[in-house]
């Protein structure tokens, strides 16, 4: 019986292995060609998780980030503070203070004045969001945002807050958000880089930007941010050169990945690797960057939309529609940098032509992706490094004012994405100086964007010198509040 047993049991003929296999073997293929490194293994790091696929289902597929560089003021914008006009020329009171640190433009002060906005505050939409007069177009998708009044940073001067809020850290060298979620999900698109960068410049005093804000760190190079330019070349030396094609074109970069790979195999540098997939990237993108880049095909109804500085390369409007397209096509992470918040004073001046520039688009951009169905799957985030204090720098006049930087509590929005609508998070108190209840720390910020994104921020790591890094690194805690 036990003999009868056995061969009955492996008595399969061809067609029977077959049909009992098709969806392993359907199952494997698939996978090897999602994410082709799937199955090459981790190396050293034994307990790392597959790349190119999410830890669990993510909720927003794609990010853009709209970054106000120069730290707009929170009380010219979105945090109403009707105390503050109450009692202005007043001292900030020493009890809400508590000896905290400032900067080394105003620790000389003898003085520090109370400052209220000079611009009128109104609730708008269902959730009674209270928005300033600056930004009527934010103010009609209210209930489509997410406010977060209490942000908070440890970092007090523009240079670390930039790179803590893009890297995770004060220090350089360590890859950007961008290049994290590069690193972790891929591209959705094998034309197009998984993080790609837009910069424009407003009309007020700007801090600089520069590529360590959107660098690749110790990860492969692959995953640096591209920088699109407002030029004739919207990405630099992407054309072929006068007297190429692209059947010349290809033979040399055939032959050159043919050298590298013999260096490769000499030297087992994993940047020669990166490099040719750079080169091959480059060769895709001829044909798919300048079609993305061709703002003028939009239609008459969305140009209306963004305003016609949309046309004009390089401004922050031309920038958010690309950044659509880009968004729309498959890029994973695009990251804006719009310049000019620095309103250490005329504020009443400038805070005005930054908000013109910035609020018709942003709130496009946001509208946009809704009508298309794409809101849902991709988060879209408003904010600068940190806030600006409620104390004016300087002597305060009755029609200006400036103020100093303020890491303990700022504002940023997100919208999409899988964050809760219509929701103002944290609370502070009447001087808008401490938080009172809910602080969202950048390490807690950037936990609960990878969050989003499918991404465990303690498993999304890398070994480096020794030790493994993750974007949050040894911090950070996703908020459940800021979720849908």
């Amino acid at each position: 019986m036990k003999n009868e047993f056995l061969e009955n049991r492996f008595n399969i003929n061809r067609r029977h292995f077959l049909g009992k296999m098709t969806a392993g073997i359907g199952s494997v293929a698939l996978g090897s060609l999602l994410v082709p490194d799937l199955f090459k293994g981790s190396g050293d790091d034994s307990d790392a998780l597959p790349l190119g696929i999410p830890h669990f289902a993510p909720k927003a597929k794609r990010v853009i980030y709209l970054f106000q560089n120069g730290a707009p003021s929170q009380y010219e914008s979105f945090e109403y503070k009707p105390m503050l006009n109450k009692m202005a020329g007043q001292e900030l009171p020493a009890s809400i203070r508590m000896g905290q640190r400032l900067t080394g433009m105003t620790a000389n002060q003898a003085k520090f004045p109370l400052v209220g906005s000079h611009f009128q505050f109104a609730q708008y939409g269902q959730s009674g969001m209270w928005m300033s007069e600056l930004f009527p177009n934010i103010s009609n998708i209210a209930d489509d945002l997410c406010m977060i009044k209490t942000m908070n940073t440890e970092a007090i001067n523009h240079d670390p807050a930039l790179t803590f809020m893009q890297t995770g850290a004060q220090q350089g060298n360590r890859p950007s958000m961008g290049a994290w979620a590069s690193y972790g999900l891929g591209s959705e698109n094998k034309n197009l880089p998984a993080f790609s960068v837009l910069l424009s410049r407003g009309k007020g005093n700007g801090q600089g930007v520069y590529s360590k804000l959107w660098t690749n760190g110790f990860l492969d190079s692959t995953h640096q941010g591209v920088v699109f330019s407002s030029g004739e070349e919207p990405i630099l030396y992407l054309n072929d050169p006068a007297g190429t094609d692209r059947s010349a074109r290809r033979k040399m970069l055939d032959n050159l990945s043919e050298l590298n790979n013999m260096a490769y195999d000499d030297f087992g540098d994993p940047e020669i690797k990166a490099k040719v997939q750079q080169y091959e990237m480059a060769y895709r993108m001829q044909t798919a960057v300048p079609e993305l880049t061709d703002l003028s095909k939009e239609p008459d109804h969305i140009i209306k939309m963004y305003g016609p500085e949309c046309l004009v390369p390089g401004t922050f409007a031309a920038n958010c529609l690309l950044a659509r397209k880009l968004s729309e096509a498959g890029v994973r992470f695009v990251q804006l940098y719009h310049q000019g918040w620095d309103q250490h004073g005329n504020m009443v001046g400038e805070m005005p032509l930054q908000a013109k520039d910035t609020d018709r688009a942003s709130a496009a951009l946001i509208t946009d992706l809704k009508q298309r169905g794409l809101l849902d799957e991709t988060l879209v985030i408003w904010g600068g490094e940190f806030g600006r204090t409620n104390y004016s720098q300087g002597t305060a006049t009755k029609d200006n004012y400036g103020r100093d930087h303020h890491p303990r509590a700022y504002c940023t929005f997100m919208a999409g994405g899988g964050v809760k609508p219509g929701t103002v998070y944290g609370e502070t108190d009447d001087f808008g100086y401490n938080i009172v209840r809910d602080p969202v720390h950048i390490n807690d910020f950037h936990a609960t964007v990878m969050h989003l994104m499918g991404l465990n921020h303690e498993k999304l790591t890398y070994k480096h010198l020794g030790r493994r890094y993750r974007l949050t690194d040894v911090a950070g805690k996703v908020i459940p509040g800021l979720i849908a």
